[in-house]
């Protein structure tokens, strides 16, 4: 069994104008709720550095993995881009600069494997929550936006996935109106 563990420190962290570059994803499963509508189930929002050796979705598929243990499907399309002051708010440099700012590119993640073990496991809870309990525990509002997008997103999915399906039925009809037809070989054309 191979040990995980998390990455740790700032000597590899991007930066951008001083803003700390981070990476992450919303995890989500897809089921039905009988009692409700709803039909995602969403963790909580995962977060984390964006490291100099990796891309920024490596880094959202990695801080998944490590702070919530779940791998899965990122959608290479970002949520969006959000700047935020981070909970551990200051970092002061040789020049008595501080700067807490951080820019987080944001992901969904549709998640096909939870670990048993995982790197923060004995710091982070892993939960599943609806997106009704999700909007309502986020802390911060750069995270209800990023949750906001990610419903956005799905029903915009969705959509395209239901005309999708019309069109399959669509042209499934005219297939079976095609097999009642004949071949006229004189003027090569369907007749009725």
């Amino acid at each position: 069994m191979s040990v995980l563990s998390s990455r740790t420190g700032r000597d590899r962290q991007r930066y951008d104008n001083n803003l700390r570059l981070v990476s992450g994803c919303i995890p989500y499963r897809m089921i039905k709720d009988e009692s409700s509508e709803e039909d995602t189930s969403v963790d909580f929002v995962n977060k984390g550095g964006w490291e100099d050796d990796e891309t920024v979705l490596e880094a959202a598929s990695r801080e998944a993995m490590e702070e919530a243990g779940v791998k899965g499907l990122l959608r290479e399309v970002p949520l969006g881009v959000w700047e935020f002051r981070s909970k551990s708010s200051s970092r002061c440099n040789v020049e008595d600069e501080c700067s807490g700012g951080c820019k987080g590119y944001m992901f969904a993640l549709e998640v096909t494997e939870e670990l048993q073990e995982w790197p923060e496991r004995e710091n982070r809870e892993r939960k599943w929550l609806n997106v009704k309990e999700a909007l309502e525990l986020c802390r911060y509002e750069w995270m209800q936006r990023a949750l906001e997008e990610f419903l956005r997103a799905m029903q915009e999915e969705e959509e395209e996935e239901r005309k999708l399906r019309t069109e399959e039925e669509t042209v499934q009809n005219d297939s079976s109106k095609l097999e009642e037809c004949h071949t006229d070989p004189c003027y090569c054309f369907v007749v009725n």
